[in-house]
């Protein structure tokens, strides 16, 4: 069974390394077992960090974004190393024997640094090289659109959650886990029953 985690990150810059992860919010956002999608009651089960900055780099129009104070981290934010100890170690009790599976909207960036975290700090990622979901690629699929098209402020009006987008890694995770199960709702809906069709869904 895939154990799906929404994820959303905040940062001072556009890489990791050079630049810091300043916060990170994950809720677990549902399970798959290959027939069927089973949502959560509700986002509860969930794990928020604030970080140390790793370097000096940053760039203003990045914390202007997400609001975060350098400064304060320096001295409130949690060791990245044992942040992300604290962080893999919850999303392997959540998944139990399941395989955890990274979603965010857009993917490609909160990817990029948590992998690179995780493998930097702990030599090991919870959701290997590649168990990931994109939900951009998946609406984008879904209704035909290319790619480009499939942002947030194009997001068709019955994806849309009440959940606003605040910049908070925690909110935006949640927002995204809302937005995740009805995809997968939508998709549900147009597959036929295995039962009475004589086929196995995805």
């Amino acid at each position: 069974m895939d154990v799906y985690f929404s994820a959303d990150i905040e940062t001072d810059g556009p890489i990791p390394g050079p630049y810091s992860m300043l916060s990170v919010g994950l809720v677990c956002a549902g399970r798959h077992d290959g027939r069927r999608f089973i949502a959560p009651d509700d986002y509860s089960v969930s794990i928020y960090r604030e970080f140390k900055p790793i370097s000096e780099q940053f760039q203003e129009e990045a914390l202007a974004v997400n609001g975060l104070d350098r400064e304060k981290l320096k001295l409130t934010g949690s060791d990245p190393r044992q942040a992300m100890a604290e962080i893999a170690a919850w999303i392997r009790d959540v998944s139990g024997g399941g395989a955890p599976v990274l979603v965010a909207y857009p993917l490609s960036f909160d990817w990029t640094w948590l992998y690179w975290y995780f493998m930097n700090y702990l030599h090991d990622s919870p959701f290997g090289h590649s168990r990931c979901f994109d939900i951009k690629t998946a609406i984008a699929f879904r209704h035909g659109l290319p790619v480009s098209q499939a942002g947030r402020s194009k997001l068709p009006a019955h994806y849309r959650t009440r959940q606003r987008h605040t910049h908070h890694a925690l909110d935006d995770a949640i927002a995204q886990a809302e937005i995740f199960a009805k995809v997968f709702a939508d998709d549900d809906a147009a597959q036929p029953d295995p039962a009475t069709a004589g086929v196995h869904r995805r």
